[in-house]
């Protein structure tokens, strides 16, 4: 008989190997089938194990990482914003600009232009 503890666990750690593999794929195609099935799970119950370990959904999640990516290219100097954009899964300057306004407060052009610390303090809250 499997314990409430066990099966934790056992989410826990399925969850661990799914963050770990989208951390290592980030630049890749990702989609929630392909994450629930490395997890062994069905696409609705891998939503709620993972928003309930992780505190956001998968897709949050990956968004996330990848603006924060796109962060740290801008402020590594990345001149072509729309590169910058499509990097990270976005058609448009302009999608991307409207998210990661959303995400940090900042268009991509004011991120660029802040102190070392500021963008840091920004890249790091999430």
């Amino acid at each position: 008989m499997v314990t409430s503890t066990q099966l934790v666990d056992e989410y826990t750690e399925a969850i661990e190997d799914v963050m770990q593999y989208i951390r290592t794929h980030i630049h890749e195609p990702l989609n929630r089938e392909v994450l629930a099935e490395m997890a062994g799970f069905s696409v609705p119950h891998f939503h709620r194990v993972f928003t309930a370990q992780v505190g956001e959904s998968a897709v949050g999640y990956v968004r996330r990482l990848r603006m924060e990516r796109a962060g740290r290219k801008l402020r590594m100097g990345a001149v072509n914003i729309t590169e910058v954009a499509r990097a990270a899964g976005y058609e448009s300057h302009a999608a991307f600009s409207k998210a990661f306004k959303q995400q940090f407060g900042l268009s991509p052009s004011e991120f660029r232009g802040l102190g070392c610390g500021a963008a840091t303090q920004l890249l790091t809250k999430g």
